[in-house]
């Protein structure tokens, strides 16, 4: 097999981002993204440090191809209009890139710092655009997880053909955000306390 030219971790890992968009992540492997390349496997250990290595550069351009997309969506909004056009930011990203989108989601607690800053840059938009709803601390952190599980769970179920009705989607998720949109500003994080919750009752 002939040695492809021009072969850089650039090529390595875009081949590896088109490779788990259109097939799915759990199709991603040395040998794969080879036969993808046309070069033989050892050839990827020149640009990637293996399978985990080439993993975590995915991570890293996903998240900050996501947050970059949520930055630019958000800029110059504030309150509604800012949590819409984050969630589309969001919904958009998902459905354009769905492999690299779900090696997004894992926690980056325990990654390498390059990894986590990236991660905290995602989030600090989030934060920003829950600033306009008043949230702050742990109210803002107990709001991006309810939030980010509001939009991963549309998008998943999206993305999956979990929608059968004959409803408009873009309805649903409008419909969604209104939601939301009512929740934080109408005493989100009052219940924090678990003593106080009705679901510990």
């Amino acid at each position: 097999m002939a040695r492809r030219p021009g072969l850089t971790e650039d090529v390595v890992v875009n081949a590896a981002i088109e490779l788990v968009n259109t097939q799915g992540v759990e199709q991603l492997t040395v040998a794969a993204l080879a036969q993808k390349l046309a070069v033989r496997p050892p050839s990827l250990y020149n640009h990637v440090r293996g399978l985990d290595g080439l993993r975590q550069a995915m991570v890293l351009r996903g998240l900050r191809a996501l947050t970059a997309k949520m930055q630019t969506a958000v800029m110059g909004r504030a309150g509604f209009e800012a949590l819409v056009s984050l969630a589309q930011a969001y919904r958009a990203f998902a459905a354009e890139q769905p492999g690299l989108y779900a090696l997004t989601l894992r926690s980056n607690e325990n990654a390498d710092p390059e990894a986590q800053a990236a991660g905290q840059a995602a989030i600090d938009v989030v934060l920003a655009v829950l600033h306009g709803y008043g949230l702050e601390g742990d109210a803002a952190l107990h709001a991006t997880r309810v939030l980010r599980s509001a939009l991963h769970g549309f998008v998943s179920l999206e993305m999956a053909g979990g929608f059968a009705l004959p409803l408009s989607l873009d309805e649903s998720f409008d419909q969604l955000l209104c939601t939301l949109d009512c929740g934080l500003r109408n005493g989100f994080g009052q219940n924090a306390n678990p003593d106080s919750s009705p679901l510990q009752q």
